[in-house]
């Protein structure tokens, strides 16, 4: 393979420059022996998106490694710097995961901004980005920093940079700071040497603050005092999870919690799973043979930055069966709106959140209960501007998304499995006062609303010609929009892009009221629904699918679910993604 002068001009820099000779070894040896690798490492600078950083970790301008992330942290510090003149010093949280390079990436981010004479608080350990969010607001930072990639394999790793509201940032802030960090020509430009005073190391202190808050958001403490003894397994999926999940779950008044030992391990190799995502069910393999000998009640996985959480519960045949994100948000939300409702906590202005690609039924649960229903674009962090929006105007309760991410009470503003945790073993308690399980409640939400099922495939494209392919899937779906799928006619296209929903009968339009992204869906005869998203993180292209049909009784659930799965099969065999 032929290296493209570019990339070659690209490598030769790091060849010359004031690179660390095992640096250059590496790059030299890929010159030699590995131009595609080479390639993929060298044909771009490392991407400082409107997430924050993440890539493979390795050498090169495309990796992510000492130099890109120091170039990526001075860029934030001098946007930083321009939007607070008057503050001396800035203030910011940094936290980290359990991967592989995290303490150090983390270590680099704090002596960087150290070295540009900010005042640094660095948790003393790995800590979960819920408590990163938390920090932030806590100490009064101007931002944070939390070093994670979070369910990605073990190859990535990344940062997710954060603003003074504990959010993620969104327009214009993330716009602007990738402006700054494009000026970063040169590692050169990076002021690297830290400044050890300006350093404060946090831990003990703020773990107790963040969960007495999370503790307050105990809706049924007398259900847990009946229930104490529920039967839980836990796994931390060999991250952040493994201190701070046990101990919620005991404040709550949990005492028969179960931890899968062999999990329980901080490990950036993740060696007992093929992925630490709590989206793919092998990731829960352990947890529920763990529950399975035990006969426990309820497993729960969380990711290695324990911001998101799967879980598995028992089925009327007593077998352990997973959830998927969107069951799991309607069983927090259905249980936490009863619950508001029950205790006279309703005052006419609460409001829920949730995304474009997430289930309609949270919109139907929140209306049964005159509760305000969201909807923004895929990403927790447009969540948290819905609730920076009406601020002291309107009450927040709960928000989530369809990928296990879910946010109650406000004073994180990321999502967090830490009191999703809490609170879904809350959930099992409450039912459980009336002779059911989680299950069983999951058929009641059905049979009142309707049984909505979910469907998602990822489709993966690597590389630089990956990513090619993947905007043209998005430029054909564009341009030549499918007439009807799985024999349904497409009567509706929102395209996120252009803001605007598109009647196909008529051709009449009308604007979308949400900020630009690219995302395509596709609204059928049927009431199915289809989403066509890139994703922005990892280099794959997503689709959603929503289907619903009534549920007369209970005893119709598995084939009305028979039913649900077959239509969903139907759109993936017509659309011809597998």
């Amino acid at each position: 393979m032929e290296i493209e002068k570019p990339v070659m001009e690209r490598a030769q820099i790091w060849l010359n420059g004031s690179f660390d000779e095992d640096t250059k070894a590496t790059v030299k040896k890929l010159m030699e022996t590995n131009p595609t690798e080479l390639t993929d490492s060298f044909y771009r600078d490392l991407e400082f998106g409107t997430g924050g950083l993440r890539g493979i970790m390795g050498v090169g301008t495309n990796r992510m490694n000492k130099y890109t992330v120091g170039m990526a942290t001075q860029g934030l510090a001098n946007y930083l710097m321009m939007m607070f003149p008057s503050l001396n010093p800035v203030k910011m949280a940094i936290s980290h995961d359990s991967r592989n390079n995290s303490k150090y990436f983390a270590q680099i981010v704090a002596e960087v901004l150290s070295a540009n004479g900010f005042k640094v608080y660095l948790f003393d350990d790995l800590r979960p980005t819920p408590e990163l969010s938390f920090a932030i607001r806590k100490l009064g930072c101007q931002s944070g920093v939390m070093v994670t990639a979070s369910h990605n394999p073990k190859e990535y790793n990344g940062y997710k940079a954060y603003w003074d509201d504990g959010a993620q940032m969104i327009a214009p802030h993330d716009e602007n700071v990738i402006k700054e960090v494009q000026k970063i020509t040169s590692i050169d430009d990076v002021k690297w040497a830290g400044v050890k005073e300006n350093i404060v190391s946090i831990g003990a202190e703020i773990d107790t603050e963040y969960l007495n808050c999370v503790l307050g958001l105990s809706l049924s403490p007398e259900s847990i005092r009946r229930h104490k003894d529920l039967k839980i397994v836990y796994t931390p999926l060999h991250g952040c999870g493994r201190k701070l999940v046990p101990e919620i779950l005991a404040k709550f008044g949990f005492e028969n919690i179960h931890m899968v030992k062999e999990q329980a391990i901080a490990d950036g190799n993740f060696p007992t799973v093929h992925s630490p995502n709590p989206e793919e069910h092998d990731a829960l393999d352990m947890g529920i043979n763990l529950a399975e000998e035990l006969h426990a009640d309820l497993v729960m996985a969380t990711d290695p930055d324990a911001d998101r959480v799967g879980i598995a519960v028992r089925n009327h045949k007593n077998e352990m069966v997973l959830l998927n994100g969107n069951q799991t948000a309607a069983l927090l939300f259905y249980y936490i709106l009863n619950r508001w409702k029950e205790l006279g906590k309703f005052r006419g202005n609460e409001f829920i959140v949730s995304t474009i690609v997430t289930t309609k039924l949270l919109s139907e649960i929140s209306g049964s209960f005159g509760v305000k229903y969201f909807e923004c674009l895929t990403g927790f962090k447009f969540i948290a501007d819905v609730i920076r929006q009406h601020e002291n105007k309107m009450k927040y309760i709960v928000g989530g998304e369809e990928s296990y991410g879910y946010l109650i009470g406000d004073f994180v503003r990321d999502k967090d499995a830490v009191s999703a945790c809490a609170l879904i073993a809350e959930t099992a308690a409450w039912i459980a006062d009336s002779g059911k399980s989680l299950f069983d409640l999951l058929i009641d939400i059905y049979q009142k609303y309707d049984f909505f099922k979910e469907g998602l495939i990822s489709v993966v494209r690597k590389g630089k010609s990956g990513a090619e392919e993947i905007q043209q899937m998005m430029v054909e779906y564009r341009n030549n929009p499918p007439v009807a799928i799985n024999n349904s006619k497409v009567v509706k296209i929102k395209d996120y892009l252009l803001l605007k929903a598109k009647e196909v009968a008529t051709g009449l339009e009308s604007p979308i009221q949400l900020p630009k992204s690219n995302v395509l869906q596709f609204i059928l005869e049927d009431g199915s629904i289809i989403s066509v998203r890139p994703s922005g993180t990892e280099p794959k292209i997503k689709f959603y699918f929503g289907v619903r049909e009534p549920l007369k009784n209970k005893a119709e659930f598995e084939q009305t679910e028979h039913r649900l799965d077959a239509k969903i099969a139907g759109i993936i065999a017509s659309m011809k993604l597998k």
